[in-house]
């Protein structure tokens, strides 16, 4: 009896004892594991912080990559402009020059075009009258063109030459054309010969008369019989309508100084 009671007692010490020794245990575990799923929960929220972070910074790096390729590009664009604004000045000075130079030109070549037209009207007057109307004609719309102002200088200069050109041709070629010549004061209509600017003949339609300008007398002269054969020969050489052939034709001698 007496050896039970103290296993009982000794039962009843240790379970004291060891309640004890874990209660006293217990409160320290608790607070420790409290402790790291807090600081579990705060590496948490800090990672994401962290993760949130990374994210808005890779934006932000990206963002700043666009916006530095942008002011690249405005760069690019700028220098262009700059450049476009140079080049715009640099031919807007060209073109005052030019302008400037276009006026003094027009002050100089007016007069002179003017002083040209004139000559060529005195140079037909004194020629031999081949195609007067046709000519006369021609200095007349040249004259009438020189006033307008709706024609550029340029075009005014063109014709000009084009006119002294046509002139210059009448040297170098022979021509055969129809027109109307005043023969005992009457109008006949008779075929021309132009051999150059050198001689210029008539030749009645009937055959039966031909004659010649002559300068010294501004006047027609009827020429021998014997040189109709040669002047309608002439005609037919200056139409196409026969080969080239030498002509024995009366030409005039230039006057004696």
């Amino acid at each position: 009896m007496p050896q039970k009671l103290v296993k009982l007692s000794l039962y009843i010490v240790l379970t004291f004892v060891m309640g004890a020794t874990m209660q006293g245990i217990g409160a320290p575990l608790e607070s420790a594991i409290d402790a790291q799923v807090k600081a579990d929960q705060a590496a948490a929220r800090s990672q994401r912080k962290i993760d949130a972070l990374s994210e808005e910074t890779a934006e932000l790096l990206a963002e700043y990559r666009q916006v530095t390729t942008q002011l690249d590009s405005f760069r690019t664009y700028n220098r262009q402009l700059e450049n476009l604004i140079r080049s715009q000045k640099e031919e807007f000075a060209s073109l005052q020059q030019q302008l400037t130079d276009i006026e003094i030109t027009q002050r100089e070549i007016v007069p002179l075009m003017l002083r040209m037209v004139s000559s060529l009207k005195q140079f037909v007057a004194l020629d031999i009258p081949f195609l007067p109307r046709e000519r006369q004609t021609r200095i007349e719309q040249l004259q009438i063109l020189m006033d307008r102002a709706d024609v550029s200088l340029s075009e005014k200069y063109r014709r000009l030459i084009e006119a002294y050109q046509v002139e210059v041709e009448y040297g170098r070629t022979i021509e055969a054309y129809r027109g109307t010549l005043d023969m005992d004061g009457k109008p006949h209509t008779v075929d021309f010969l132009r051999v150059g600017r050198t001689a210029l003949f008539f030749y009645t339609l009937d055959g039966k008369t031909s004659g010649r300008w002559n300068a010294h007398g501004q006047s027609w002269v009827v020429l021998p019989d014997h040189y109709r054969a040669a002047i309608a020969e002439g005609l037919l050489i200056a139409r196409k309508q026969a080969p080239p052939d030498l002509l024995l034709l009366p030409i005039q001698a230039p006057e004696a100084r």
